[in-house]
């Protein structure tokens, strides 16, 4: 399995407050599987937007994957932006 960074950009749809619990709780899902590593909101960043850093067996996988997130159910992903990343150096580049 492969790491990949995937950045998320946001519209600036008022609703992202709305489907934010249900889109944490499919994060978090995907935290309980093993898929996602991490993921946060970039601070003071505009268009407001996230990282997500993931393991899949490619990046069309990932993709899928991600399709079922309420945040691009909703529409309320402007861009997505995927690339595969390894980690030589921390906590990512120890684990197998």
């Amino acid at each position: 399995m492969a790491y990949y960074a995937v950045r998320y950009s946001y519209s600036d749809d008022p609703r992202l407050d709305e489907i934010r619990p249900e889109h944490r709780a499919f994060l978090g899902r995907l935290a309980e599987a093993g898929s996602l590593q991490a993921s946060g909101p970039y601070v003071d960043v505009k268009p407001a937007s996230a990282l997500l850093i993931l393991r899949a067996d490619s990046a069309d996988e990932l993709r899928s994957l991600l399709e079922d997130d309420p945040f691009q159910q909703h529409g309320l992903v402007a861009g997505i932006d995927v690339t595969e990343w390894n980690p030589v150096i921390g906590v990512f580049a120890a684990q197998p």
